[in-house]
Parts: structure tokens; C-alpha cells; sequence
């Protein structure tokens, strides 16, 4: 069985609901995972998942959960459902990407942690969090037809005559 099928079988139940005992032991050690990727400045992590797994104190299927995680965040992985325990993975770290992911998945445990501060200064997370949010905000920069402005068709009609009626 493909270690990601595995990690979905324990980590939700037959409904598709998250097991809460299995999230809450996969989030704190992914938690102290980033905190010593932060801390220690790392910027590229190689070795097979069970090597990695060991590594960072994971099982097996919590690292296969970590992988799918990171993917957004980073290049070169294989895809998430081929991964077996001898998959060899190697992959770059870029903060700031990094950064911008967790603002987007709002996972606030991880974004805020106090380790970020070896990487940006409060102003430039601070920045980054802003440039994140801002992302997803469509801004129309063009006129709102009123409804007595002549229609777009160019029928000569007043639009709420027109295109607008409803």
C-alpha cells in the first residue's frame, strides 16, 4: 500500500473527518520540524522518506503527510501518491515562499512561529503576509455601468431599456 493511502486511512475516519489524536501528534512534530528548519537555516533537505522520516521523528506515512504539505512550497518532488518508503527526495527550501504558503493555507502555528525571525525582520514577515493576502483580492478598475448610462450594446437605448432589463 502507497504510504499516502496509508496516512489517509488512520489520519480521517470513513466520513472523511480528520482524526483529531493522529492531527494533533502529525501537527506538533511538523510544528518542531519547521522550527528546527528555521533555527538551523536549512535550505535543502535530501535522503529517502524512512531516512528523513527518522530524522525528523516522524513515521513513515507523517513524513509521506509532510511531503504532501510541502509540495506547493517546493520543486523536484515526485508526485504524492508514488511515494514509498525508499523514495529518494531532494528539495530546496526558499523562505520566502515558504512563508507566503503557510499565510495561504492559514496555518497561523507555523507562520508565527518565533524562529521566523532568523530569517525576515518583523517588518519584512509583515510584508510578506500583506503581499500574500493582497493576492487573492480582485480590485474592478473599471466603471460600473449605471443604469441610466447608455447601453455597451451600442443599441442607443439607456441600459436599464437594454442589456439590463430584467
Amino acid at each position: 500500500m502507497a504510504l499516502y493511502d496509508a496516512w489517509k486511512r488512520v489520519a480521517f475516519d470513513p466520513q472523511n473527518q480528520p482524526v483529531k489524536h493522529i492531527w494533533d501528534e502529525y501537527l506538533s512534530k511538523e510544528k518542531a520540524v519547521y522550527e528546527n528548519i528555521l533555527r538551523e537555516k536549512i535550505t535543502r533537505i535530501e535522503g529517502t522518506v524512512s531516512e528523513l522520516a527518522e530524522k525528523f521523528r516522524f513515521t513513515n506515512i507523517q513524513m509521506c503527510a509532510f511531503v504532501d504539505g510541502i509540495h506547493e512550497c517546493v520543486d523536484g518532488l515526485p508526485e504524492i501518491k508514488e511515494i514509498e518508503e525508499d523514495t529518494a527526495l531532494g528539495f530546496n527550501i526558499e523562505f520566502e515562499r515558504l512563508y507566503k504558503q503557510m499565510v495561504e493555507y492559514k496555518a497561523e502555528n507555523l507562520y508565527t512561529l518565533p524562529e521566523w525571525s532568523n530569517i525576515f525582520t518583523p517588518e519584512e514577515q509583515k510584508t510578506l503576509y500583506t503581499e500574500q493576502k493582497r493576492s487573492h483580492t480582485i480590485v474592478r478598475n473599471e466603471d460600473k455601468i449605471g443604469r441610466n448610462d447608455p447601453c455597451t450594446c451600442g443599441s442607443g437605448r439607456k441600459y436599464k431599456k437594454c442589456c439590463g432589463a430584467a
